[in-house]
């Protein structure tokens, strides 16, 4: 059963020391059942996120969601043009822990809800650049994961093995992905700090005096590493109206070379969430989810039939591929025991971190909660699940 407010409210002053809470309320959007969470109101009126993981990959993906949080040094928040949560603390609570972070105010919006023109669609073009412009040595000070090209290519060539073997995928889309493993035109691109696949409901929104939406911060954090900015892209395939836009004020705002083949490889990764779900099933031994999962590979098969994924994209994507990719919205981004949906939900050159003294496991080293920022210099705004 899930816990109360109210319970969450109360283990939150063991992780959150000195904390007086007044009041809770349950925080509906976050984690899709992944997360026992609530909004906890302190005397002077802060709010506070309260989060219980609820199985173990709900455990991994909030330890590394923690490591990377540490990481935002206040030196990383002032590069970037929205906020992120403040980790605030963590204690252990029988199998699980109780994670504390500040609230961040703020609307989502799904990636098929995203207009065209300025505003959101600019703003997350432009956010999405300010991150792939993060410094290398932030990811790599503590401790997460770095995947060149090569090793990007060499996961889709064991992924299409591994769905190649089952049976279930059409002929069309294993010539299609194989075409795009073998393209050296692909793989050519500069590794960037990433999010991992964020999704547009990550993102918070407040509209200004004008009423222009603002991008104001930013949720989920957990998958931050080195890798391939295409992959922060692949929502774009479930946003038609609004994928040019993105991509124009995301070239505008990029501080590197020109990526060609990036819009090309963000519906690769679009694509192959369906392949991934069937070696969910497969490996699950979930003959139901195999199905479902056969049954959207035909429909994008079929979507695709005069499509060339590796033709001019810009000006040739068809209306009717962005319809059958939108059926993403169908396909989990990862799972967690129970087959929940999850999602799949940075320091300054001068600083340092030991990924071993970070992890949850050692209580002594996350029950204190680290010291707040000066209240001028925060900015609150908070949390959501992928959109699914």
């Amino acid at each position: 059963m899930a816990r109360s407010p109210f319970t969450l409210a109360a283990a939150a002053t063991a992780a959150f020391s000195g904390a007086e809470i007044v009041g809770a309320r349950r925080l509906t959007a976050e984690g899709a059942g992944r997360y026992d969470a609530a909004i906890a109101t302190l005397s002077d009126g802060r709010d506070l996120v309260v989060r219980i993981p609820t199985d173990d990959d709900a455990l991994a993906d909030a330890e590394s969601e923690l490591i990377a949080l540490r990481a935002l040094t206040h030196g990383v928040r002032d590069l970037l043009p929205f906020d992120a949560p403040e980790f605030l603390g963590s204690a252990p609570v029988l199998d699980s822990r109780v994670i504390v972070t500040d609230y961040l105010p703020g609307y989502q919006v799904e990636a098929a809800h995203v207009p065209r023109g300025r505003g959101i669609a600019h703003e997350l073009g432009r956010g999405i650049a300010r991150i792939h412009a993060l410094p290398p040595s932030i990811v790599r000070s503590a401790g997460l994961p770095e995947r060149s090209p090569s090793d990007a290519r060499a996961d889709l060539e064991k992924l299409l093995d591994v769905i190649g073997r089952s049976g279930r995928v059409p002929v069309r889309l294993m010539v299609r992905w194989r075409e795009a493993a073998e393209d050296e035109r692909l793989w050519s691109y500069e590794s960037t700090v990433v999010l991992g696949g964020v999704q547009t409901t990550s993102f918070l929104f407040d509209d200004d005096d004008t009423g222009e939406p603002r991008l104001t911060g930013l949720l989920d954090w957990h998958g931050l590493a080195i890798g391939d900015p295409a992959i922060d892209m692949h929502w774009t395939a479930s946003a038609p109206d609004a994928a040019d836009d993105v991509f124009t004020a995301y070239a505008a705002a990029s501080v590197r070379a020109p990526d060609g083949a990036m819009r090309v490889r963000a519906r690769l990764h679009a694509e192959l969430e369906f392949a991934k779900w069937l070696v969910h099933g497969v490996e699950a031994h979930r003959a139901d989810i195999v199905d479902d999962a056969a049954d959207l590979l035909e429909s994008l098969s079929a979507g695709l039939a005069d499509d060339q994924l590796l033709s001019d994209l810009p000006d040739r994507e068809r209306a009717d591929v962005s319809e059958v990719i939108a059926l993403l919205d169908r396909v989990p981004r990862a799972h967690g025991s129970d087959d929940t949906p999850r999602r799949a939900d940075t320091s300054m050159h001068t600083d340092a971190f030991s990924p071993e003294e970070l992890r949850l496991h050692a209580d002594e080293d996350w029950d204190a909660a680290p010291p707040r920022r000066d209240t001028a210099e925060e900015s609150t705004q908070p949390l959501s699940p992928p959109a699914e």
